[in-house]
């Protein structure tokens, strides 16, 4: 006979670890820096703190999988009865609100405890104090699986001695330091382009990097927001009316409660689907909440959402960013005006990058971003990847092979990702219209530049080849004139030329566009 059996969340995904990443020695490695380093950038950016972050990788001697990571960062802390769940309970954290963040399952850090723990058994070692803490407390934890619980081995407790706060935490875990090196590397570069007001340090093997923030701007910080009607179902209806303490009436349930909904739009919806604006919202049975759900969401006439629950980085630290890290010859960037889908506000934002220190590739360099997270993986599948394969670049008198680099950003409540493991962005329509708009945008002022700058090039190589014989015009001249007047004769030519070029409005040294006669003059 069969028996049956459940499933704590944590004890799937030790079954399932695949789907979230850690499918391999490499990728496990990868996304386990990849999830200390976002909840760090999380605990400081948020809070309104300049990021200062620290990472460190350390491989075994005596057996090169083991690798000790230790992540440490200035941010707000975790408070000291908090920390073992953090850490050691599946889907639990301080993420599950309507507002911007780069973790959004309640899985990240988990999962790279859990492979930890089953590939080293050993614990990860969490150190944290918030600003107004006297003490700093250590803990050593291990996550039951079968009960999806933390399970502390060590606690300890001590007075502060300076005024620190943030968090460090090392994990033990089973990698190859080898093979993931140089997506890990490469993460670490990605994420101080679009971080470009935190200074980060990495060590490692063989490696040493260290980005100093290059702004002391921070983004705007995003604030939690409501649920808009046009992404409800049926469980968020049920879950909002049992937080409610008193029963209200159904139109001041929609206006309270709901992103974009006024008293007189919810009205509006109320005699639109055929429902009584005064009902008490705790007299609608099962079925009315079912056909409120789906009325809300075919309802047209909603406010889109306000994009104050979004954080974009701005033009001018995406720009800051991509010339910290790229060192084009030239960058240009856009942020667009909000947008939504499916109820769920989103902004993109792009930026095209020429010249430089970018290799000279057969197709653009594409940099990837969501929620300010890097996205390295699974790039083919990718929504932008999509896009800029469809565009015709010639006509932005780009011809491959060209030394190209787009950055594309997308930051939302719910970003569309194609599956757990948070790597490529699914094909929503929405999202992909805006993406197009933004690269051709950024694409044009390429294209302005790129025209300024043969015509630079074209006038520069006429200087040059009217140069290359003045000196025999100003000989030739003289010997007609049957004196010696060369000099004066090579003056005066110097002086024509040098009108024609103040009249074509050219900087004399090529300074407007970074372009000098001698570069014109080898090409």
């Amino acid at each position: 006979m069969e028996k049956y059996k459940g499933l704590s969340p944590a004890e799937f995904f030790h079954r399932n670890r695949e789907i979230a990443g850690f499918s391999n020695l490499a990728r496990a490695l990868y996304q386990t820096v990849r999830e200390l380093v976002e909840n760090s950038l999380d605990a400081t950016e948020t809070h309104g703190i300049l990021p200062t972050i620290d990472v460190e990788i350390k491989v075994d001697e005596n057996d090169s999988r083991l690798i000790t990571i230790t992540v440490a960062d200035n941010g707000i802390g975790i408070p000291i009865t908090e920390v073992p769940n953090v850490f050691g309970r599946v889907f639990y954290g301080s993420k599950y609100v309507i507002r911007q963040t780069r973790g959004v399952f309640g899985l990240g850090v988990k999962m790279a405890v859990l492979h930890a723990q089953i590939t080293t058994a050993k614990p990860i070692y969490v150190k944290s104090s918030t600003p107004d803490s006297r003490v700093i407390y250590e803990y050593y934890i291990f996550i039951d699986i079968s009960k999806n619980i933390p399970h502390i081995m060590k606690f300890n407790v001590k007075k502060k001695k300076r005024r620190w706060h943030g968090t460090v935490v090392r994990i033990v875990t089973e990698g190859s330091w080898i093979l993931a090196r140089r997506k890990i590397e490469e993460y670490i570069r990605r994420t101080a382009l679009i971080a470009p007001y935190a200074t980060i340090s990495f060590k490692a093997p063989g490696t040493r990097l260290h980005y100093s923030r290059a702004s002391r701007k921070l983004p705007e910080p995003p604030k939690i927001g409501k649920h808009h009607p046009r992404g409800v179902d049926i469980e968020i209806l049920k879950t909002t009316i049992r937080s409610l303490e008193n029963s209200i009436s159904l139109v001041d349930f929609l206006s309270t409660y709901f992103e974009g909904v006024g008293k007189k739009s919810a009205e509006d919806f109320c005699k639109w689907a055929g429902f009584n604006p005064d009902t008490p919202i705790s007299k609608l049975m099962l079925s009315d909440l079912e056909r409120l759900a789906r009325k809300m969401r075919e309802y047209n006439k909603w406010r889109r959402p306000r994009s104050l629950t979004l954080s974009p980085l701005g033009s001018e630290l995406l720009e800051e960013g991509v010339r910290n890290i790229l060192e084009p010859e030239f960058v240009a960037s856009v942020t667009r005006p909000p947008s939504s889908y499916g109820g769920h506000p989103f902004i993109v934002e792009a930026a095209v990058a020429y010249g430089g220190r970018i290799p000279v590739q057969n197709t653009p360099l594409l940099l990837r971003f969501a929620n300010r997270m890097p996205l390295l993986y699974d790039e083919g599948v990718d929504v932008s990847r999509k896009v800029i394969d469809s565009i015709d670049w010639s006509i932005y008198k780009i011809k491959f092979p060209a030394p190209l680099a787009i950055v594309t950003h997308i930051c939302s409540t719910k970003i569309p990702f194609k599956g757990v493991g948070k790597e490529a962005i699914a094909d929503v329509p929405e999202v992909e219209h805006e993406i197009e708009i933004a690269i051709r945008d950024v694409a044009r002022k390429l294209r302005t530049y790129l025209s300024k700058l043969e015509k630079m090039y074209e006038i520069k190589r006429r200087e040059v080849t009217i140069k290359k014989y003045i000196d025999e015009v100003a000989r030739a001249l003289g010997y007609i004139v049957g004196n010696d007047s060369k000099e004066l004769f090579r003056n005066k030519l110097l002086s024509l030329l040098n009108e024609d070029l103040r009249r074509r409005s050219i900087v004399r040294k090529g300074e407007e566009i970074g372009v000098t006669a001698k570069t014109a003059s080898n090409s």
